[in-house]
């Protein structure tokens, strides 16, 4: 966990190939290309015993059809790790911020470069981050296996067999049914007279993002409460089209 924390205070990656600055969480910049055309006018006399070109009829080209995707209808559903593939590709899943209007929480970062932190007044802490151009970690069609090479980047002494399935809330409709999106978490013990930590994580192969939650509090039970409130109030949220 040490060279985890040295990772994190670093402001997480700075990977331009990942982009977490979770690896340092940068948007690509784009390049606009600006093109002059200039006209030049003649007049043009024709020769009457020249051959005259056929006309020929404009013919409209077949356009390439992609197939649509269905944000609403994939946000309505659960998102098991071997789900990912039904979201749309390249588009990030992101974090709500729910969890300012939750009694006794307060927002101190609001997406800082992708990060935000939350504190509670019992000394919990809750901070979260967003993620794009994960590809280079990304195993395709396995988010677990791209979730597990996250870990490991950030922290090679984080092993896939110390991570554990859990779940947050996916979508941000509240006048609909929960659903639930599962991510992977690593809960190490806490050492004596240490605080209690946890982290959540998932990359998302085909969105190319990734987010993470890390907490920390002053005792295991606050850490229940303080996951709990995530679960309830901190939902993932779904691209849309």
């Amino acid at each position: 966990m040490k060279n985890f924390a040295r990772t994190a205070a670093r402001g997480w990656l700075g990977v331009k190939a990942p982009g977490w600055a979770l690896p340092g969480w940068a948007l690509p910049a784009g390049a606009v290309l600006l093109a002059a055309l200039l006209c030049s006018c003649s007049v043009n006399v024709p020769d009457p015993a020249a051959r005259q070109p056929e006309s020929s009829k404009p013919v409209l080209a077949t356009p390439t059809i992609t197939p649509g995707h269905d944000a609403r209808a994939v946000a309505a559903k659960d998102m098991p790790l071997q789900a990912g593939g039904t979201l749309a590709a390249g588009v990030p899943v992101g974090i709500s911020d729910g969890l300012r209007d939750v009694p006794g929480w307060h927002i101190v970062r609001d997406n800082v470069q992708g990060e935000s932190r939350f504190d509670r007044k019992d000394g919990c802490v809750v901070s979260t981050r967003v993620s794009v151009d994960q590809g280079p970690l990304a195993v395709p069609g396995d988010d677990q296996a791209s979730t597990e090479a996250l870990f490991t980047y950030l922290d090679p002494a984080i092993l896939p067999s110390y991570l554990r399935t859990e779940t947050l809330g996916w979508g941000s409709e509240n006048d609909k049914p929960a659903s639930n999106v599962e991510v992977m978490a690593f809960n190490p013990q806490p050492g004596t007279g240490g605080k209690a930590t946890s982290i959540l994580a998932r990359l998302f192969g085909t969105a190319g993002s990734s987010v993470y939650i890390s907490f920390s509090c002053r005792s295991a039970e606050a850490l229940s409460t303080a996951k709990a409130d995530v679960a309830a109030h901190l939902p993932l949220v779904p691209p849309s089209n």
